[in-house]
């Protein structure tokens, strides 16, 4: 019962923020669907499983490391920028200034990965890229979770 209405308010939001993106989602959905995902793991026995839907987020969390404990600079908004020209995304930078002079650098977000790996693309494209490859790490894990844990742990 939990999960359908999360899948509901889900899909509501993402046909209402489709391109063009109309509504921040902010904290309070992510509070939410976080807390949606933990009950239900935790009351579904299966929390460990549960972990492997979010590799994503776990490797944007370690390629993050360095800005979040200020190991190198790290502005307030890491999100990438919108080139009003061109009508695409493109990575955001910080920039540093040092005895040597000044050094601009991408900032350490999967988002912004992403766009140097695959050049300026638009918000539409940036989505489906992000949301293709949150699915292909679902579908890896669940993969790993029931065939190849079977040959450990079995």
């Amino acid at each position: 019962m939990i999960m359908f209405s999360f899948l509901g308010v889900t899909l509501a939001l993402l046909r209402h923020n489709w391109f063009p993106a109309s509504v921040f989602v902010g904290d309070t959905y992510c509070y939410f669907s976080g807390m949606t995902f933990a009950v239900v793991g935790i009351l579904g026995h299966f929390s460990k499983t549960l972990l492997l839907f979010f590799i994503p987020q776990l490797l944007n969390f370690l390629y993050s490391i360095p800005q979040l404990f200020k190991l190198v600079p790290c502005p307030k908004h890491r999100l990438p920028k919108y080139n009003a020209k061109t009508g695409r995304m493109e990575p955001s930078t910080t920039t540093t200034t040092t005895p040597e002079g000044t050094k601009e650098r991408v900032n350490m977000t999967l988002i912004n990965a992403c766009l140097q790996i695959f050049g300026p693309l638009s918000e539409e494209v940036l989505c489906v890229v992000l949301l293709t490859f949150q699915i292909i790490c679902c579908i890896l894990g669940l993969y790993f979770r029931y065939n190849v844990a079977q040959l450990i742990f079995d």
